[in-house]
Order: structure tokens, then sequence, then C-alpha cells
């Protein structure tokens, strides 16, 4: 009973601490620096070497959220194998996969093993021990960071076939580590219990490898059944987790049983098998997509509490002997990814300037990498605990130099396809309409009569032909970088397409994205299996198979706010304007003087709607909407511009609060 209530008083203690971890980890992000750099850092800051807020027995005592941790990392790297996604480049990331794992183990093993005199753990091993301990580090120096890589993708919008093959070289050979991993590991246990390697333990490996498929797809079987339970998904989350847990508990047990009733040790590896079932849930199964969100879902705290607990089991005092051979393994990895890809993109038929930067996406480690090195404290505790460390200090150089080498090549071999910043506001409001129909036309004159300045854009030839004293229309038939450039898109406030396809819409909504950075980017939509795709651009929809319906509700719950909104209500409107005041900065709504017939509703921030009070701070660049009559928001609007004037003429009031 003593040993569970410790238990329960650690794990107390290591939710305040992870919690914490989050925060700076956050903190690390301001500096560009990986989140899980800050999350090793506040295990290794509480740990036993500094502050010594969690002990070495408490570690051990929270070994059981470590093997929960690598359980979901498993489930995570598996379910990213996902096969359709890599048939198109399957060439090139087949030859690519085979170089890296030829080359970076073969020289980072045999660096391990010619520098084993000046490792302190190594040096009393055996000339065979050496070797396969050299191999087990060579295996794990494969590994890479798929949740890296696909931040980078998604950050930079990159697409191409360097990004492709990357992504699918980083998915494959995960699982190519791991099942490398196995083989090694069974070796290296073979050597520290003087098992000879003869036939029958290549038999017993074969059959260890074989049990963990078989168990792989028993345990891909129970999720299946977890996840098509009818109950709530955090529910569920836990189950899942439990299953992982239970994977670890009963490696370990299978191991005692068979050391103490057969003349061998059965070695199971659990990475393996929760790698399995996560590559079967993702490829065949009906549940992928609640599978995926529950990772998604519960990724944060996983890794927040797992990398800050591996931050607190580092052996500084190892750290400091071997971080020489750190830097040189890190380097020799370099090299071995630079000839491994570059050979695996020959052999492909791949372009030499692929081929020559190529190397750069694949430095990143995280996940799978710190897992197999904690399987190794864990299953070797004489040595594997500063085996650990060692490897751990290599995968967070890579995890610092990885992601500004992968962005840097995937910028020059030009896939990447990044928000362009924005430009300035020059104090007028100017929308450019593409489409020439009757709901642009009157839009435009909409626009117009609220005092904004209209263009209408046409495809059309024809259009050249329409007259119209208050319209004024340009002919574009071919909506390119040049075209846009011309008719001054980059001093737009709004843009809007209306042309007649959702392609052609997307194409142009593309180059504003990537070109021009407008931020406020409307669309009619015409087919709604295209939504996420504008949405992934932060494009605003308007849908009219459901537009009309949805006023119509409104106009029976909310009958005033329908009226409002469409300009129904008499004298009354809507607006949204930007705060560029430096003078209003920080100051509170209720201290701004507006007109008693206005009422602030929100405050737009970054991308986030923030219902407003009085005590709500506007910050530079807050979009401001304003509900009130026609005269006193054009005096809102000019209060915004002008220095000052939206305060309240005394500073004392500000000052007392």
């Amino acid at each position: 009973m003593q040993s569970y209530r410790e238990v329960l008083i650690f794990l107390a203690g290591f939710i305040v601490i992870a919690l914490a971890s989050g925060q700076i980890g956050r903190f690390f992000t301001r500096l560009k620096l990986p989140l899980i750099s800050g999350f090793l850092f506040t295990g290794l800051l509480v740990g036993p070497y500094v502050l010594g807020l969690v002990s070495e027995g408490a570690v051990s005592r929270l070994g059981f959220v470590d093997e929960t941790a690598l359980a979901f990392i498993a489930f995570a790297a598996g379910s990213e194998l996902y096969l359709k996604e890599l048939r198109s480049h399957f060439k090139s990331i087949f030859w690519v996969t085979v170089g890296n794992v030829i080359a970076i183990p073969a020289l980072g093993s045999l660096t391990l093993f010619l520098l084993a005199d000046f490792i302190p753990f190594m040096e009393p091993m055996s000339l065979p021990m050496r070797l396969a301990v050299a191999l087990l580090a060579g295996t794990i120096l494969v590994a890479r960071s798929p949740s890296s890589a696909i931040a980078i993708v998604n950050e930079l919008r990159a697409k191409g076939p360097l990004t492709q093959t990357s992504l699918g070289v980083t998915m494959i050979i995960d699982v190519v580590v791991i099942v490398l991993f196995a083989f090694h590991s069974s070796i290296v246990g073979a050597l520290s219990t003087e098992l000879r390697l003869n036939l029958s333990f290549v038999l017993l490996l074969i059959g260890e490898l074989l049990l963990s498929f078989g168990i792989g797809y028993l345990l891909a079987r129970t999720l299946e059944m977890i996840l098509a339970l009818d109950m709530h998904r955090l529910i569920k989350t836990i189950l899942i987790l439990l299953a992982g847990y239970g994977i670890f508990f009963l490696s370990s047990l299978i191991r005692e049983l068979s050391h103490e009733n057969l003349p061998f040790d059965v070695l199971l590896e659990p990475l393996l098998i929760c790698m399995i079932s996560g590559m079967w849930i993702s490829n065949k199964s009906s549940h992928r997509t609640e599978f995926l969100k529950i990772l998604q879902e519960t990724g944060p705290p996983i890794y927040i509490a797992f990398f800050t607990l591996t931050g607190a089991s580092l052996e500084l005092n190892v750290l400091t002997q071997t971080w020489v051979i750190a830097l040189t393994l890190f380097a020799i990895r370099l090299v071995g990814i630079f000839i491994g890809s570059f050979a695996g993109g020959v052999a492909a038929g791949d372009p030499m300037s692929q081929n020559r930067l190529g190397w750069m996406t694949y430095v990143t480690q995280a996940g799978v990498g710190l897992g197999l090195a904690k399987e190794v404290a864990v299953g070797f505790p004489d040595w594997g605990t500063a085996f650990a460390t060692l490897i751990i200090s290599l995968i967070i150089l890579n995890q610092i130099i990885g992601p500004p080498l992968s962005k840097w090549a995937i910028r020059r071999v030009g896939e990447a396809h990044p928000r362009a910043e924005t430009h300035g506001f020059d104090g007028l409001r100017n929308a450019i309409i593409f489409g020439l129909d009757r709901q642009a036309i009157v839009l435009a004159r909409q626009l117009q009569a609220h005092e904004w300045q209209v263009k209408l854009v046409s495809t059309e030839p024809q259009a050249q032909e329409f007259s119209a004293k208050d319209v004024t229309v340009t002919v574009a038939p071919h909506l390119e970088l040049e075209t846009l450039e011309q008719i001054d898109t980059k001093h737009a406030t709004a843009i809007v397409g209306l042309l007649d396809t959702d392609e052609e819409n997307y194409r142009l909504c593309e180059l504003i994205f990537e070109h021009f950075g407008i931020e406020t980017v409307v669309v009619r939509l015409k087919d709604r299996a295209n939504v996420e795709r504008f949405r992934d651009l932060g494009v605003l929809i308007v849908d009219p198979s459901t537009a009309t319906v949805r006023l119509l509700e409104q106009h029976i719950r909310s009958p005033s706010a329908a009226s409002l909104l469409l300009g129904m209500a008499g004298n009354q409107d809507l607006i949204e304007v930007e705060v560029r005041d430096p003078i209003l900065h920080g100051v509170t709504i209720r201290h701004l003087r507006l007109p008693l017939d206005t009422l602030i509703l929100s405050v737009r921030r970054r991308g986030k709607v923030l219902i407003s009070h009085g005590y709500t701070r506007l910050e530079i660049g807050d979009h401001v909407t304003v509900v009130g009559s026609t005269e006193s928001l054009e005096e809102v609007m000019l209060r915004f511009d002008k220095s000052g004037s939206g305060l309240q003429s005394s500073n004392q009031t500000e000052r007392s609060h």
C-alpha cells in the first residue's frame, strides 16, 4: 500500500512539473528552438543532477509513464505510414531508404566501435559486445522525426518531388529502424547472457519477430473494437493507452517466464508490436479517422510527459565525458545521410539538384529515436542509461540543426509556398472582385456606397463591351502573377473570388496567399467538397447552397441581428475596423471614448475571435467589429485612425487601473 501511495505522490508532483514544462517548451519556440528541447531542458533542470526535484528513485517509479508514452509514439509512427500516399514516388522512396539504411549504420557503427576505448560504459565490454552495441547505436542513428517533417511541410505548404520523397522516406524508415532494432537488441541480449550465436539463435530471432507481428495484429483488432465502442472519446483514449502499456507489461512478463522456465529468453519488441497495430488501423481499418484524431489530441500531453521524464533521466556526468563523441557521431551521421541519400537518388534517377540537397530534409530526429534509446536504458540497466544519454544528446543536436536545414533545402528547390507578408494599410479601402455577373456588380455598388474603391476583373474577353458609369471593369484573360501585379493587387484590402469554377478561384487564392498575403479573401463556393482546400489557405467561404437556409434560420431565431447584418435595420450598420494607432495599444475597451449609440461586439486577433468586454485590451493589428448608427460608425473609423482621439481625455483613470 505504501509503494502505491508513493507512486501517486510522485505522479502528482510530476504532473505539476509537466505543466511547467509545457510553458517552458512554448518559450523555447519563441527562441526559434524545437518544442521538445524545452521539455528536455525542464526535465534536466528538475532532475537529480541539478535541482533534485525528481530523484533517481522517482524516475524509476514513474517507469509506467515512460512505457505508456513509448507505446503511444509507436502507434503514431505506424499511423503515419499511409501506403496510398507513397505509391506515386515509390521508386525514389525505396532507393533513398536503402541508401540511408546501409550508409548511416555502417559509418555510425564503425565510428562508435573504433572510439569504444574513449567511452566509459563501453570500455570494459568484450569485443563482440562492443560490436553489438555499436550496431545498436548505428541503427538508432537512422531514425527520423515524422512529426517534425510534417510540421515543416505544413508550415511551408511545400509541394513537389523532393517533399513527397522526403516524407515517404521519413515514414518508411522508422518502420525499418524498429525492425532492425528488434534484431540487434536480441543479439545484444544474447551476448549479455552469453548465449551462443548459432542456427538455433537465428531461428529463435525469426520466431520472436513473427510472434511480434502476430501480437501486433491482435492488438490492432483490439484497438478496432475499442474505437467501435459507443462511448466518449476520452474513455477510448484511456483504453488505447492502457492497451499500449499492456504490451510492455506482456513483453516483460514473457521475458521473465521464459528466463525461469526455458534455456533461453524470449525477447519481444513492444515498439514493433504497437507500430504494426498503428499501421494496420491507418491502412486497413474503417476507424482510421477517429484513431488519428485521438493521436492528434492526446499527443501534446504525452510528449510533454515523455520528454520531460527523459530529460530528468539524463546522466550529466556521462554527458560531460562523451560530448566530444556525440559531436563526432553527429558529423558522421550527416556524412552518412548525404552518401545514402545521394546514392539512392542517383539509383532512382532523380534530378541532380534534388540529390544534392535532399539529404538536408533527413537530419531531424525525435520520437522514435528517443523511444529506442529509452528502450535500451530499460532493457540493459547496467550500461543502458549511459548509452541513452549519449544518443539523446546526439538527437538534440539533430533536432536543433535539422529543421533549419530542411526548410532551406525545400525553399532552394522551389517547393515552398508559404504565405507572403502582408502589406501595411495605405489609408484606402480597396476591393478587387474577380468575376463579372449580377452578384459581382451589385456587390461592387454596395461597397462603393460605403466609400470603398472597387475594381471588377473579368477573364472573359467580351467583358470589354460592358458599360456602366459607376463600375470599372478590367479584362484579364489569364490570371497570372504578372496580371495581378499590373492591377495593383498588393494594395488591395480585400479580394473576392466570384469566378465560374472552384479551380479558377483556388488558383487565384493560391497566388494571393503566396505573393500578396492579403488577409481578407472571400470566395463563392461551387462544390462543398472543396471547403477544406480553401480553409487551409485561410479563405472566407460563402456557400450559396446553405447561405439562404442559414439566413432564413437567423431571421426566425434572431430577426433583429439578421436584419442588421443584411442592412435592413434602417440607419444601423456593422463594420470591422483595424487598430493602427500605436497609442491605442494596451488600452482597455472601457477607456475608449466612443459614441453612445455604438457597441464593440468582438475583437479578431491573429486569426482568433475574442468576445470583447470592458477589460479587453486592444493591440496593434486587432480587427474590431462595431455596431451602431451609420454616422457614428464613420466617427469611430476616424477615431481609430487619429492619434489618441479614441481615449478618454484624462489618463488618470487608466493609470489607476
